[in-house]
């Protein structure tokens, strides 16, 4: 680690990739969560418009379960250590695949969420967007204090069974709202696509952390940077197809080597 903290801090441009692996240090299971309630059924065919048209009910029992997880887990001290990090550079981004939301309740102001937030809705129909302010307005049961009030068995047993008079309406449309992430056969949002893309191919050190890097686009991210002639860093305890390409790898764990990371540049 030494001879990269050397390096980093005498570098301005910083981008960092974040996947599933940080969150999961948080308590969120990974997308496909083995909570008995959900085994029968296959994610990616609940989370796609085809579902929603045919079944928004199941859907919407779907996410509003996952929101509760979410609701109640904490930022880890990697996400403490990336918000830290990006007050040390003139110019930093974090991109992340997670829809979580804890990179900004960790203190992240500059960021991009390219599969979107989970807190916030999107109307399919329409186009209209619902910040998680406007969001928890529309439709209560997805407000993040309502979610951390109630225990997971009254959520099934209770707000399931209101659900069905209560799934949120869109304002401008009439239509029903989803919840604000990238489904399976979306497009990711272009203008945070174009930001990472542009961030990444100046930087000058990306890191990528958590992440499977087999996701595209996330995945040419920082293959880009490479390519422009960034050093690049993977903190993953697994390998991943990025391994080989990059100048550091550390086989640890997110919270683990981050705040070591960010100390030992801050006191430099």
């Amino acid at each position: 680690m030494e001879r990269l903290v050397e390096l980093a801090k005498n570098l301005d441009r910083v981008v960092v990739l974040t996947g599933a692996g940080i969150s999961a240090e948080s308590g969120i299971p990974t997308f496909r969560g083995k909570d008995g309630l959900w085994n029968r059924y296959n994610p990616t065919e609940l989370a796609t418009f085809e579902a929603f048209e045919r079944d928004p009910l199941l859907v919407w029992q779907w996410y509003l379960w996952r929101m509760h997880l979410i609701a109640n887990a904490s930022p880890n001290p990697g996400h403490y250590a990336l918000a830290r990090m990006e007050r040390l550079y003139p110019s930093f981004l974090l991109v992340t695949q997670n829809v979580d939301g804890l990179h900004r309740e960790a203190g992240s102001k500059n960021i991009v969420e390219l599969h979107g937030n989970i807190f916030e809705g999107k109307c399919r129909y329409c186009g209209k967007h619902y910040s998680e302010r406007e969001f928890a307005e529309l439709f209560p049961f997805a407000d993040k204090s309502f979610l951390r009030s109630v225990t997971e068995q009254e959520l099934k047993e209770r707000v399931f069974p209101e659900l069905r008079r209560n799934l949120p309406v869109c304002k401008r449309c009439g239509e029903l709202v989803g919840p604000g992430v990238v489904w399976f056969g979306e497009e990711l949002p272009p203008a945070a696509l174009e930001s990472a893309l542009r961030a990444s191919s100046a930087a000058e050190l990306f890191f990528s952390v958590g992440t499977s890097a087999v996701v595209q686009p996330a995945a040419s991210l920082p293959l880009v940077a490479k390519r422009s002639g960034a050093i690049l860093v993977e903190v993953n305890p697994e390998e991943t197809p990025l391994s080989a390409r990059c100048d550091f790898v550390f086989r640890e764990s997110a919270a683990s080597f981050l705040p070591r990371f960010v100390e030992a540049l801050s006191s430099r």
